[in-house]
């Protein structure tokens, strides 16, 4: 004998063990009319003894008392009131269990026939006890809130930048460092141009010259002098000499080797290139000065939020470490474009500075109140949001509760606008609605149970 084959016959002894026990049991478990009828029906197909083999083959009747049991055990007096083949999927239907779904199904008929599928009732005990609250639905003034985040920056109509037309050197640095404050006209430095000293001297002859061919009996021999004296005076005020160094050439008549350059307005210097002895060309940035009375704040608001701002609006402004000291802003210009990463638009607040505490690169938050009139709202809390549906319930008294789809609109703090779905003067729940709505759903689900068998 193989050991496959061995194996196999020992599998099959082991599994025909298992069932004879497992019947041995059954037939222990049931009361003793039940094991005689089940003995007689499943005679002929389990291969197990009759009750009338184990009788003797003689089939005798149930005696009185096994009889009893049976009827005991939830069977007809007589019979075990099995059909088909399975001894559980035949049961009569006069069972307790049977009889419960009948009963279901009665209430679900009743209820579906004298409300609609939208309502529900609760006990007015039950709905005090889970805390159930209600609010009227009631026009109400609503603003809409805008918060962000925006970027303290130089108002860049007060910025200057110092420059030089022609190429020479600093002699002497009198603003030195960044962040000094500068009053318009100080002396920011002196530069030393031999181009510049060859042109004053050539200024001061065109003068003399002037001076004495002016009065000339040749009269072309006076507009040449006259010609002279102009282009060169011209050719000095293109390179932004001032007017008052011209008069105070003209006075001395004495030439200076260095020239002093002047800040252009008063401000702060933010950013400083110029050192003594620097050798600086046409163009060279040697100063930016920055006048921090009025500044800017630039904002990123979201797109769908955008259509509610326009220029003019105010905006309060704080500090997220000074809370209690708020600013106020006006929108002075709104950004045509929008960042197709964030999907936000710029704002620039325009605000003044006094004290210059708030500086440039530092962050600052906004608040925009939007108003937007009288409209139909109720507390958020009375819409509860599942998906692309806005569900509220509504209190008709006496423990009578409906619920309904709601199309809402803008939010406002705790208020939400409705579009649709409720009328003024009725009553929302504010409260427990998320407990309403469970019970709500528990009971469709019983009402399903109705057609179910048991």
């Amino acid at each position: 004998m193989t050991p496959r084959l061995r194996d196999g016959l020992v599998g099959a002894a082991l599994g025909a063990a298992a069932m004879l026990a497992l019947w041995a049991g059954s037939q222990a478990l049931l009361p003793a009319g039940s094991q005689a009828l089940l003995g007689n029906r499943f005679a002929g197909s389990s291969g197990f003894p009759s009750r009338q083999e184990q009788d003797g083959g003689h089939g005798r009747p149930l005696p009185a008392e096994q009889e009893a049991g049976a009827s005991k055990a939830g069977f007809p007096s007589g019979s075990l009131g099995t059909s088909g083949t399975s001894g559980t999927s035949g049961t009569s239907g006069t069972s307790g269990t049977s009889g419960t779904s009948g009963n279901h199904a009665g209430h679900a008929a009743g209820h579906g026939a004298t409300a609609p599928a939208n309502t529900l009732f609760i006990a007015p005990e039950r709905l005090q006890a889970i805390g159930v609250k209600f609010e009227p639905v009631a026009r109400r003034p609503l603003d809409h809130v805008i918060r962000t985040v925006g970027r303290v920056e130089v108002d860049e109509r007060l910025l200057s930048r110092v420059t030089l037309k022609l190429e020479g050197w600093i002699d002497k640095l009198y603003v030195n460092y960044t962040g000094e404050s500068v009053q318009r006209g100080q002396v920011l430095f002196t530069l030393y141009s031999p181009e510049l000293v060859a042109t004053a001297e050539e200024y001061l002859i065109a003068l003399r010259s002037s001076q004495t061919l002016g009065h000339s009996d040749f009269p072309e021999v006076a507009a040449g002098a006259r010609a002279l004296l102009a282009a060169s005076r011209r050719r000095l005020l293109l390179w932004d000499i001032e007017a008052s160094h011209l008069r105070d050439l003209e006075r001395t008549g004495q030439v200076q080797t260095t020239l002093p350059i002047h800040a252009p307005q008063s401000g702060t210097v933010i950013n400083k290139m110029a050192v003594a002895g620097l050798q600086v060309k046409p163009g060279d940035e040697l100063y930016t000065i920055a006048d921090l009375s009025s500044i800017w704040i630039v904002g990123d608001i979201y797109e769908y939020e955008l259509p509610l701002i326009a220029v003019g609006q105010s905006a309060g402004v704080s500090l997220s470490y000074a809370p209690d000291e708020v600013w106020q802003a006006r929108i002075g210009f709104i950004y045509p474009t929008v960042d197709p990463q964030t999907r936000t638009g710029k704002v620039r607040f325009e605000l003044t500075n006094p004290g210059e505490k708030l500086k440039p690169g530092m962050y600052a938050n906004l608040t925009l109140r939007v108003p937007l009139g009288e409209r139909l709202a109720v507390p958020k809390d009375a819409v509860l949001e599942s998906g692309e549906r806005r569900i509220v319930f509504i209190h008709h008294g006496g423990g009578r509760l409906e619920w309904r789809n709601a199309r809402i609109g803008q939010r406002s703090g705790d208020w939400v606008e409705v579009l649709e779905g409720l009328q003024e003067g009725e009553h929302v729940v504010t409260a427990a609605n998320f407990l309403i709505d469970s019970e709500s759903q528990l009971k469709s689900a019983v009402g399903g149970m109705a057609g179910m068998k048991h």
